[in-house]
């Protein structure tokens, strides 16, 4: 299972402190694959990027019109965190959906 978050993310912590197997994967230093930032696009859609995020507001109109994609891979920070890889299915944020999903409380 990987985990990609942010090292100093409150919630991502929080579940790498549920999830000690994870591999945590930083992704400010160590970025996302782009077929793992494709499939979770696929997957989410515009879910996927966290408007509500320091970044996104610093970004100006013409940045913002990017494919998210691209966006992304610019800009990891902006994904909505964590995102979860287990065995091919991707799961993201730490709601109680994902937490069912993986079989923890």
């Amino acid at each position: 299972m990987r985990l990609y978050g942010l090292k100093n993310c409150d919630t991502c912590r929080k579940a790498l402190k549920t999830l000690p197997e994870a591999e945590f994967v930083d992704v400010r230093s160590q970025g996302v694959p782009v077929e793992v930032l494709a499939k979770a696009l696929d997957t989410f859609g515009e879910a996927l990027l966290n408007t509500r995020s320091t970044t996104w507001r610093g970004l100006d109109e013409e940045q913002r019109a990017q494919p998210p994609l691209e966006l992304l891979k610019e800009h990891p920070t902006l994904m909505k965190r964590p995102l979860l890889e287990n065995d091919g299915t991707l799961l993201l944020g730490w709601t109680a959906e994902t937490k069912t999903s993986l079989g923890v409380a």
